[in-house]
């Protein structure tokens, strides 16, 4: 079974952050909250353990992990070079919700880098793996805490419902706040690019990196991070996602679930916020809860408003539909 251990999401007690600390060391496999959604850490330097962590959420070899550190002090070992923007960049966004792709050390396993010669590094703000990571005093490997291509975990309830058994041990520290994963900059080649959006948009890197650019939804080559798969954040039933103008989006979803109910199919609709940051942080437990409802089809739709973090909503919803998309003009 694996060990649940409560901690106070601003206060972490010293003691229960020293255990987990203790079993990270030693290898094992540590479910714990980032602002962002709940990691599933692991001593990112120790290649057995990492091979572990692939078994226990049944990821592919091929799909790189973020290293979490607890400042940016800790890059030196962890990366070749350190480009000059790195200092101003993390000045701004660190602790927080932003990775950095850099040239990797050999130092780094593969196991991590899924073989390539880059390394996703970031420093989590959450006072739980910031604790965690300063008393653990190692690079953590972490993705989100769920079995591969289900919606990431944003309360300990479900890591437990993925990997209960599968894991060592969880730090409970109640609901996370942003519920999407780090924005990923990838800065290892000639022009820097985000590779996946986040609570860290476009409009903010901009200020520091005036030529970065966006990665279309299916970049070519080899993925340097995590979320880049066209099925990704997927519930149990499948999801239909809807897209154009408001009016006529709603008209075809209503017309759809009427349909599918005349037919015997319970249908669960998901029809985002005005408020992206609620929307957000909402978003991975609404997709949970329709499968513990046990609806046999989702119908969703883009949100209405067009912000950087709403474009992050937008690109989980498309990778959770997994090309199942009806434009509506």
């Amino acid at each position: 079974m694996t060990t649940v251990l409560r901690v106070a999401p601003d206060r972490p007690d010293p003691f229960v952050i020293a255990t987990a600390a203790a079993c990270l060391r030693q290898g094992g496999l540590v479910a714990f909250p980032t602002e962002t959604v709940y990691g599933l850490g692991v001593a990112a330097l120790d290649a057995a353990a990492v091979r572990r962590l692939f078994a226990a959420k049944g990821r592919p070899a091929d799909d790189p992990l973020i290293v979490h550190v607890a400042d940016a002090t800790a890059l030196a070992p962890l990366v070749a070079a350190r480009p000059p923007i790195v200092d101003a960049l993390a000045a701004r966004f660190w602790p927080g919700p932003l990775t950095l792709v850099l040239r990797r050390s050999a130092l780094v396993p593969d196991e991590v880098t899924a073989g390539l010669d880059t390394v996703a590094i970031r420093v989590p703000a959450h006072p739980v793996a910031q604790a965690l990571l300063v008393a653990a005093g190692i690079a953590v490997a972490a993705p989100s805490a769920n079995l591969f291509s289900r919606p990431s975990p944003t309360v300990a309830a479900h890591v437990l419902e993925d990997l209960d058994g599968r894991i060592d041990m969880v730090l409970d520290g109640g609901a996370t706040q942003v519920g999407v994963e780090s924005t990923v900059l990838d800065l290892s080649g000639d022009v820097p690019e985000v590779l996946r959006p986040g609570a860290v948009t476009l409009e903010m890197l901009r200020a520091l990196l005036p030529e970065v650019r966006a990665r279309g939804l299916k970049p070519s080559g080899p993925h340097r991070s995590p979320g880049l798969l066209d099925k990704h954040y997927s519930p149990r039933a499948p999801l239909t996602l809807y897209e154009g103008a408001v009016e006529r989006v709603i008209d075809r979803i209503q017309q759809d679930a009427r349909v599918a109910e005349a037919a015997g199919r319970r249908v669960g609709l998901l029809i985002p916020d005005d408020d992206p940051a609620i929307t957000a942080a909402r978003l991975y437990a609404a997709l949970r809860d329709f499968d513990t409802a046990g609806v046999d089809e989702i119908l969703a739709r883009l949100p209405t408003t067009t912000d950087g973090l709403s474009q992050a909503i937008a690109d989980r919803l498309r990778r959770a539909a997994a090309g199942r998309v009806v434009d509506c003009g």
